[in-house]
């Protein structure tokens, strides 16, 4: 009797390969993660002040916001599954430039000198040249890696929205810092070697707000940077977030809830950037807003509560994913003849 054939069955397809997080730029944070303390303890120290503020706070703030991005780049990078190689050079790029750019800081503040805007020397101009170049490549090299994440392909649709919109609006936000560049018409006035400022209607160096230092009395673009760049962040933080709440609240286990909260959250975000640049750019300090500026933001807030809520009561009268459906989390990757049946082990 001849043996029966027997229908091959296809080979399981391996997971995607784990991708370790990016050394070069683990090795900037943990350099930054020892400069922030050393910066720290400067500001104890060291009682040199340099226009308006301790010399060491630049270091300090910028090694701080260098550490939180080098290693928020380095988690994005893990996400991707196609052009690692483009993805891992830009990423050694930025650490590089970033590198460049924190040496340049330190350096400036050891010797008690402007980094920032100071072009009162050739050397002076040599090196705020150059952080200015290593600015503008770690931004081509974010945009680099943001058009691969916009095109990868993320899992779950809410968290992929919060990624590739935080990306997104971190770019324009470090695009921000651009504005600061622009020599000021005091300065074209009076040129004393420096050219730009953070402060708009007054000298930098004024009444600030501690740590950060942005004007009390008047407007200050470090203000939308901060916050722009920063999306970063805060968007797949409120998609984590949410998927955690899911375990409790209904309405957020389907995953066009999240997805449509992270709309409203993105939207919102990008219109509080838009109005900080306004309000930085007329010149009002951030807690003393004034004109439109108040009532423009209490419209924001106002819509992104309201579509909020829309977003939540819509997902309340759809019914919630049920254990064994194919869209239950815990069924998700189980072949469909399996679901609800006993393990032959059991």
């Amino acid at each position: 009797m001849s043996a029966t054939a027997r229908p091959s069955r296809p080979l399981p397809v391996p997971p995607p390969a784990s991708v370790g997080l990016h050394r070069p730029l683990l090795v900037l944070a943990l350099a930054m993660a020892v400069l922030a303390p050393v910066s720290a303890a400067g500001l104890v120290v060291d009682p040199r002040e340099l226009a308006g503020a301790p010399v060491w706070a630049k270091p300090l703030k910028f090694s701080l916001s260098v550490l939180v991005y080098s290693v928020s780049l380095a988690w994005l990078l893990t996400l991707l599954q196609r052009g690692r190689r483009i993805a891992w050079w830009a990423g050694t790029a930025t650490a590089v430039l970033l590198g460049v750019e924190m040496v340049i800081i330190v350096g400036a503040a050891a010797a008690g000198v402007r980094s920032h805007f100071n072009v009162s020397t050739p050397l002076a101009t040599t090196l705020w040249s150059a952080m200015a170049a290593s600015i503008a490549g770690a931004w081509v090299a974010a945009l680099l890696v943001a058009a691969l994440l916009l095109r990868a392909p993320l899992g779950d649709r809410a968290r992929t929205f919060a990624v590739r919109a935080g990306l997104l609006i971190a770019l324009l936000g470090m695009a921000l810092g651009f504005l600061m560049t622009s020599p000021t018409p005091a300065q074209l006035a009076d040129f004393r070697g420096v050219a730009g400022a953070h402060t708009v209607g007054a000298a930098d160096g004024g009444p600030g707000l501690p740590l950060v230092g942005w004007s009390t009395v008047a407007g200050d673009l470090r203000i939308p940077h901060f916050v722009g760049m920063h999306a970063l962040q805060v968007l797949p933080l409120a998609a984590l977030l949410l998927e955690r709440a899911a375990r409790r609240v209904p309405a957020l286990r389907r995953e066009a809830a999240r997805a449509g909260l992270l709309w409203v959250a993105s939207g919102f975000y990008l219109g509080l950037l838009g109005l900080l640049t306004v309000q930085a750019l007329a010149g009002q300090p951030l807690l003393r807003p004034s004109g439109a500026v108040p009532a423009a933001a209490a419209v924001l807030v106002a819509a992104a509560a309201g579509a909020a809520g829309l977003v939540l009561v819509l997902s309340g009268r759809a019914p919630a994913p049920r254990p064994g459906s194919p869209a239950s989390p815990r069924t998700a990757g189980t072949p469909p003849g399996r679901r609800g049946r006993p393990s032959a082990g059991c």
